[in-house]
């Protein structure tokens, strides 16, 4: 199962390069991918495969497959109608077509995408295949993005099923907390009871629904036609609108009996089948009749599959067999109308059948069968499930009339749309001789025929061998319970009963609905039955832009400080509220300090905080605030914590450095005619959050009634992590996806004060000495005679400081040496990649204030985007590499071996991890200063006299 996913995952990038290479016929070879998964599903049908894969299981996260009966029966449709639209797609574009390699590629991946979805045990899992579709169903209907309704489909099946999906992603949550797991297998085998298990399954419902085009979650799918046909074939008729059918008859044999199982799938799948089985009367484009009457019988399966019986089971997965092939055919066929005649309107077609003889037959025997004639599929899927409504006791006695009339309305509309379709692509209408379209139409060739032509043909192959059919959708239909008559099997031929009985009316009733058409067409409702499903899309949303338009401008003012106050006051009344009323809480045992020192510092801290708000001008102000910080650091290297200590002073020297750079643009003292607001209100709400947060550290600390954590840290960093400095084998292991999530806000980060800084492009690397203009160098030539830094020759002589210079070329080695050593060390000593990577920026903010900008260049030729994006591939590419030596991923593999004159060695792989950060710190601190510093220096030079 790992290798069919990984050969689509690698089929869909190579994709663009074999289009590239072999125009349109490059869909021949990427069609064997799926084909022969096909041929894996086939030498393993009858068994039970599974696959564990231990990923995050704190999240229960772990990479759980499971293939049986119901997976192989999806897993064929997956991957034998993808290799048939594979084929298809050679033919329907021209090698002109744009972006032809990008949709080889979406197409193959969906088909990967969708045969991990029906394979995955563990939901999360599941889900994640979930939104896989939903993503590259958006990218492939929105194909011809260039027009807006391919745009509009695009979206709006993106949101509908995006919604249903994160409703489903919590019952599933749910399901599996309560549960104690996350595998269906276990759930479905012991399904947990109560009313909160029925909300998780109404809630996984709803993304069922939504992705297979339920009412009212059904205008979806219509709109998707915009879509280029091999799509709507593959997609919306054999694939990803079935998963929400996958995913009800995957939880049928553990909760059907659950008490808003049954009222919301019968009831909806019922009224989707009618709703849509009468659009489908009214719509004039081919592929709009074929979307609509999608809906219909996907509310048909959904009722099938949701009843919960054995024989319904049988007939539901029959239904859903013979739906794919009939209606993938059905879709290329229209897609070759439309290739060959330019046109899908059936009021422009005529004669098509005499121009097309093969193409009729064809689509003749794939409607015959959607209409349930004998000796198709499509009838005896269509008999079974009458005589297995009819019969079941899960519904009640009069329900299942009720149920079974419903059918049979549904099934005359299919038969009415049916007929519609082919006589109005085929038929010669009222005119004696081929309409414009079809008289200059070209022939399609064998190859285009040969997919809708075997599907069409396979149709009727297994309406005869449904008996064989039956051993091979048997063993999913055989986990449900059994019913009053489970000795029901597919046959063509069953006697005279009631379900022929009613067939024959549905036939009789359907040719008759197609013949009355013509006073069916003069019903046009000035309001359509249920309101307009698209209408109320669009007036949701609009709601939705008009509420959030005004949430917005009630709370965003555009004041800075008035937002932050508003942050600020929430956070001091919301807990202390919560304190006082609480009347359970215990008292809180505070040690003020351990010794006078830590007093001391902390009495300097405050007056520092205190003058920092008082004097006017900023750069003392800022330096203040650095004191707090610097204070900070020192309680942490009293505490016994170094590591901390370490960053803390880097940062806070990094943090002065650049609020020093900002300064430069703004006035040395602050105007306060222009201050906002009154100073003691502002005063008073700091001091309420600094009590505030020190009231909740208090209590929170005086609520442990357990060993805390801190204790079982040093053993769980040498053994999970390899490594004795806990801070750095939390970050670069225990918690190194959290540190990776950190790390690409950093670049972020730099990214945006680049953005903000350059607006148009980015600053790129910075100017070296090779760069400066002739005027600027000659002038430095002439006066300087020794050159400690190559830059700082280019600095005006009035802003240069020889001792600087001196100092930096002595010490700029060290530093660099002293951030290595960090680096190295940090695993099992203060240290790591963080302070590492700050040593260095702090040595290069050290190069630049020597030297000016010219010397930053010469320091460091490389752009910082390069450091950044190498940064976080290393980061990122460790979570692969150690998976594939066997750890969880972004977890310590370790190897061990022996050099010579170096001895034994200890290689963890967060080291290289670790090296990422390194990076990605170096990287923010270069791109900052270039852009604070060296750009604006630039811009001084510039206005200089």
């Amino acid at each position: 199962m790992l290798a069919i996913l990984l050969a689509h995952a690698v089929a869909a990038l190579l994709a663009p390069l074999v289009v590239r290479r072999l125009g349109r016929n490059g869909f021949f070879p990427l069609a064997i991918v799926p084909l022969a998964g096909l041929g894996w599903v086939i030498d393993k049908w009858g068994t039970v495969e599974t696959l564990h894969i231990t990923w995050v299981p704190g999240l229960s996260m772990d990479i759980d497959f499971r293939f049986d009966a119901l997976s192989a029966i999806m897993a064929v449709l997956v991957l034998g109608v993808g290799t048939l639209i594979l084929i298809y797609c050679a033919r329907y574009f021209n090698d002109d077509e744009p972006r032809l390699g990008i949709f080889a590629a979406e197409m193959v991946a969906f088909a990967g995408a969708m045969f991990g979805l029906v394979t995955s045990d563990n939901m999360l899992l599941l889900y994640v295949f979930w939104e896989l579709t939903t993503v590259l169903s958006f990218l492939l209907v929105g194909h011809y993005a260039e027009r807006a309704t391919s745009r509009r489909a695009a979206t709006q099946a993106l949101l509908v099923t995006t919604a249903g999906g994160l409703a489903m992603l919590v019952g599933m949550i749910i399901l599996g907390q309560i549960g104690g797991s996350y595998n269906l297998s276990e759930l479905v085998a012991n399904p947990p009871t109560g009313w909160l298990p029925s909300v998780a399954i109404v809630l996984i419902l709803i993304g069922a629904l939504s992705k297979s085009a339920i009412v009212p979650l059904h205008f979806w799918l219509p709109g998707a036609m915009a879509a280029p046909t091999p799509v709507s074939g593959y997609l919306h008729a054999a694939a990803m609108v079935k998963a929400g059918i996958y995913l009800v008859a995957r939880l049928a044999p553990g909760y059907a009996d659950s008490p808003p199982w049954r009222i919301t799938i019968i009831s909806l799948g019922l009224l989707s089948m009618i709703l849509a089985g009468w659009r489908a009367m009214r719509a004039y484009d081919l592929k709009l009749v074929l979307a609509f009457g999608t809906v219909s019988q996907l509310g048909f399966m959904m009722v099938l599959v949701g009843i919960g019986t054995r024989d319904a089971a049988l007939a539901g997965m029959t239904m859903v067999v013979a739906h794919a092939m009939f209606k993938a055919a059905l879709f290329m066929v229209v897609g070759i109308i439309d290739h060959t005649t330019g046109t899908r309107d059936l009021r422009k077609l005529a004669h098509l059948g005499k121009a097309a003889p093969a193409l009729a037959i064809i689509a003749s025997l794939a409607a015959a069968s959607m209409a349930g004639l004998p000796p198709l599929l499509g009838f005896v899927g269509k008999e079974a499930a009458l005589e297995s409504v009819l019969e079941t006791n899960a519904l009640g006695h009069w329900s299942s009339i009720a149920v079974v009339t419903v059918i049979v309305l549904g099934s005359i509309l299919t038969v009415g749309y049916s007929v519609r379709f082919i006589w109005g692509a085929f038929g010669r209408k009222t005119l004696s001789k081929p309409s414009p379209a079809v008289s200059k139409m070209h022939k399609p060739g064998w190859l285009f025929l040969f997919a809708p032509g075997l599907l069409a043909v396979l149709g009727l192959a297994a309406g005869i061998l449904s008996p064989q059919l039956e051993k091979l959708l048997t063993p999913y239909s055989t986990t449900l319970s059994p019913g009053p008559h489970a000795d029901y099997h597919l046959a063509l031929w069953h006697g005279f009963n009631t379900p022929l009985l009613l067939t024959c009316i549905v036939i009789a009733g359907g040719i008759a609905l197609y013949i009355a058409q013509r006073q069916i067409s003069r019903l046009h409702f000035e309001h359509p039955p249920l309101g307009n499903a698209d209408r109320i899309y669009d007036a949701t949303l609009r709601g939705m832009d008009t509420i959030s338009m005004r949430l917005t401008g009630a709370t965003q003012r555009g004041s800075l400080p008035r937002t932050q106050s508003t942050i600020l006051a929430t956070l001091v009344v919301v807990p202390l509220f919560l304190l006082i009323i609480d009347t359970d809480g215990g008292g809180v045992d505070l040690r003020m300090w351990d010794s006078p020192i830590q007093f001391t510092i902390a009495l300097m801290m405050i007056s520092a905080a205190i003058a920092a708000t008082l004097m006017r001008n900023r750069l003392a102000s800022v330096i203040l605030v650095g004191l707090t910080g610097y204070g900070c650091g020192v309680l942490f290297a009293l505490h016994g914590a170094p590591d901390l200590a370490l960053t803390q002073f880097l940062v806070e020297t990094l943090t002065l450095v650049i609020f020093v750079l900002v300064l430069r643009k703004f006035p040395a003292e602050v105007d306060e005619s222009k201050a906002i607001g009154f100073k003691w209100p502002r005063a008073a709400l700091a001091v309420a959050v600094g009590i505030t947060v020190t009231t909740i550290a208090a209590f929170a600390t005086n609520a442990r009634n357990t060993r805390p954590i801190y204790e079982l840290l040093p053993d769980a960093a040498y053994d999970l992590g390899n490594g004795k400095n806990v801070v750095n084998v939390l970050l670069v292991d225990i918690r190194a996806w959290d540190t990776l999530g950190e790390i690409s806000v950093l670049l972020v980060a730099a990214t945006g004060v680049a953005s903000l800084v350059f607006r148009n492009r980015r600053f790129g690397i910075a100017p070296r000495v090779a760069d400066a203009p002739s005027v600027i160098v000659d002038k430095a030539a002439a006066n300087s005679d020794t050159t400690w830094l190559r830059g700082g020759d280019l600095i005006d002589p009035r802003h240069r400081s020889l001792v600087l210079e001196v100092t930096t070329r002595l010490i700029f080695p060290t530093i660099m040496v002293l951030s290595i050593y960090f680096f190295f060390s940090g695993h099992n000593a203060p240290g790591g990649g963080f302070a590492g990577g700050l040593t260095a920026g702090l040595a290069l903010v050290l190069r630049y204030l020597a030297g000016g900008r010219y010397e930053l260049g010469e320091a460091v030729p490389i752009d910082a985007g390069k450091i950044l994006g190498l940064g976080l591939a290393l980061a990122a590419g460790t979570a692969l590499v150690s998976l594939f030596l066997g750890a969880p991923a972004l977890s310590s593999a370790v190897f061990e071996f022996t050099l010579p004159l170096i001895g034994h060695v200890k290689l963890v792989t967060a080291l290289f991890f670790d090296l990422g950060v390194y990076l990605i710190v170096v990287g923010l601190v270069l791109d900052v200063v270039r852009s604070l510093g060296a750009r604006l220096d630039a811009e001084i030079e510039v206005k200089a006299p």
